[in-house]
């Protein structure tokens, strides 16, 4: 309840009480601008760093990875491109804070530690595998382990080309 009378009661009037000090020192028409170049510059960051975070998703992701930090990333991004929409230098100011990845980082880093801690007192069972094919020694399925919870890593090379030179010679 108090986050709530926070949010909808407290910030709406501090964000008024900073428009009304704004607008008595720049100008009401001033002000007004202000506010609608913080929206447009915040939806152009907001889309540029979005697009970035979900090309680094989309990496990870390939690389049979999960992309846990950029699923942190993209939920700060979204609460940062809220609050730039919502007028106000207040609310405008955070959205900021959100949308520039040094302190972006850091919330994802503050998200992801209370993420690990919540999901290690409680069960949480993730699979995977659905997603990714079959390869030539059978289903892939990256995330897997062995009986002693090892995973087992290997290299390969590819002798196609030189066992075919062979068999053309003789």
């Amino acid at each position: 309840m108090p986050v709530f009378l926070f949010l909808f009661i407290v910030m709406p009037v501090a964000e008024l009480v900073v428009l009304i000090k704004v607008g008595g020192v720049i100008g009401a028409l001033n002000t007004i601008a202000l506010v609608f170049l913080t929206a447009i510059v915040g939806a152009w960051l907001l889309r540029k760093q979005g697009l970035a975070t979900l090309l680094r998703a989309n990496q990870r992701l390939n690389s049979g990875e999960l992309p846990a930090k950029e699923v942190a990333e993209g939920l700060i991004l979204a609460v940062g491109g809220a609050m730039l929409l919502a007028p106000g230098f207040i609310t405008d100011a955070f959205g900021f804070f959100c949308l520039l990845p040094g302190t972006r980082h850091w919330l994802a880093a503050q998200a992801m530690k209370r993420m690990v801690v919540a999901g290690q007192s409680r069960s949480f069972h993730f699979q995977s595998g659905a997603g990714f094919g079959a390869g030539p020694f059978g289903p892939q399925r990256p995330f897997d382990r062995d009986a002693d919870g090892d995973i087992i890593e290997g290299e390969y090379k590819d002798q196609t080309e030189f066992d075919r030179d062979k068999l053309e010679k003789k």
